[in-house]
This record gives C-alpha cells, sequence and structure tokens, in this order.
C-alpha cells in the first residue's frame, strides 16, 4: 500500500524561479470535449459514437497570505498594460510536504495573471488577510 503524503505547502514557480508559497490551489485539471455524432448501424439502428475533441484546460487560483513582496502584482501589471505577450510565462505548481521535500509538480505553459484579487479587511475579525491569483494558461502536464 503506497504512503498516503500530506502537503504542507503549494509553491509557484515562474521560469523556473519560486515566486512564492501558497496554502490553496485549485484548477489543476484538464478535459476533453466529446463529439458525438449519429450512426446508422447495419440493423438500421441509429448508435451515438463519441469521440474525443480539443483539450482544454481550467484556470490556476491559488491563495496565500498577504506579504511584502509584489511579484505578482508586477506580472498582472504587464497584462493591466497591454503586454500580454511578456506576461505569458511558463511555470510550475509545486506540491511540498512538511520537510519542504517536493511531493508533485505540474508545469503549465504561457500562463498569465487573468485576476488578482487582494483581501477583504475587517479591524474585527480575526482572520488571516489573504490573496488570490487566478493563472490562465495553455496546457498543463504532470511532471
Amino acid at each position: 500500500m503506497p504512503d498516503l503524503t500530506t502537503t504542507a505547502v503549494f509553491v509557484l514557480e515562474i521560469d523556473s524561479v519560486e515566486v512564492g508559497s501558497f496554502r490553496k490551489v485549485s484548477g489543476i485539471e484538464s478535459e476533453t470535449e466529446v463529439i458525438e455524432f449519429k450512426e446508422v448501424n447495419k440493423e438500421g439502428r441509429t448508435i451515438i459514437r463519441k469521440q474525443p475533441g480539443n483539450m482544454k484546460w481550467a484556470d490556476i487560483t491559488l491563495e496565500r497570505r498577504i506579504d511584502s513582496t509584489n511579484m505578482l502584482w508586477e506580472w498582472r501589471k504587464q497584462v493591466i498594460d497591454g503586454d500580454i505577450d511578456k506576461a505569458r510565462r511558463h511555470g510550475s505548481i509545486v506540491a511540498k510536504n512538511s520537510k519542504m521535500e517536493e511531493v508533485a509538480r505540474w508545469d503549465f505553459t504561457n500562463g498569465w495573471p487573468s485576476k488578482l484579487s487582494g483581501a477583504d479587511f475587517d479591524a474585527g475579525a480575526n482572520d488571516v488577510a489573504t490573496e488570490k491569483v487566478v493563472i490562465t494558461h495553455e496546457g498543463l502536464v504532470r511532471k
């Protein structure tokens, strides 16, 4: 039976440089569109055939505690300023265990930050201030 590995942190790497660590990641998924077509067999019955269509990938959403770094905001600013070609980057989501050893890695291509959300602040709450970044990309593979 394989060991059950828990992940303690997720790291975002952009162009092989570690940008930051995150506590939540979602959207690590791919899907193949299904094309259906009807076909009549020799007995005259209609059969629905299914073929694979285009591949599509979900946007990756990462959430972390706000810190003093602003690399994500600088990266997002390239998109805001209209420099999408410069903003497109290759990157990785790396899951690490409590010993900071790599457990899993997903590489994405031509990613760019399509959304960046700052924290909702409430002075009366005990919540940790977090920010979210959504990365839109053109492909994802598990390494």
